[in-house]
């Protein structure tokens, strides 16, 4: 059976912004690491539209960057959303039953699998189908923004702590 986990980069004062301040090349090597041992990713909306940014060949690109694109295009992805009418390579659209959908995932795939956005983190914790959230604590405030909560905070379990590189916390914790 599959393991749900929700996991985000977050400032100190509680907001997401992938704008806002980026993973150092050591987390952004873990983040490789986690993508390529991941059975897949759930994305709401939003958060695919973002993502499908790394669908795109870029020259550019250094030798990270071209793994973490590989890494993401090669699992398999679900995307929750009511009004797109297609996704890209690799994804699938779920379907009204967001419940049954996810329920059945988990039941059908072992390893983990990646919730993607706070919005849809917020359905699926309300759903009790969160295994696992992860914060990756940034020394960052930034005062305002999207937070990694879109809802109230479910009672949680502090099962790790870790640190990745030389300024970011990684808090693990389990529903309670």
């Amino acid at each position: 059976m599959a393991k749900l986990v929700f996991g985000m980069n977050q400032s100190l004062d509680g907001y997401v912004d992938h704008m806002a301040f980026a993973p150092s090349p050591t987390l952004f090597r873990h983040f490789i690491e986690e993508a390529q041992r991941q059975a897949g990713s759930v994305y709401g909306r939003q958060m695919y539209e973002v993502m499908r940014y790394w669908d795109d060949e870029h020259p550019e690109w250094d030798a990270e960057r071209q793994a973490f694109a590989a890494a993401w295009r090669n699992q398999p992805k679900w995307v929750v959303s009511r009004s797109l009418k297609s996704v890209g390579p690799n994804a699938m659209l779920v379907g009204e039953d967001l419940a049954a959908a996810i329920r059945a995932l988990k039941a059908e795939r072992d390893g983990e699998i990646e919730v993607a956005g706070p919005n849809l983190a917020q359905s699926l914790t309300e759903l009790g189908l969160i295994d696992e959230y992860r914060i990756y604590l940034h020394p960052v405030v930034l005062g305002h923004g999207k937070p990694y909560f879109a809802g109230p905070r479910p009672p949680l379990r502090l099962m790790a702590h870790d640190r990745i590189g030389e300024d970011v916390i990684r808090l693990t914790y389990v529903p309670a």
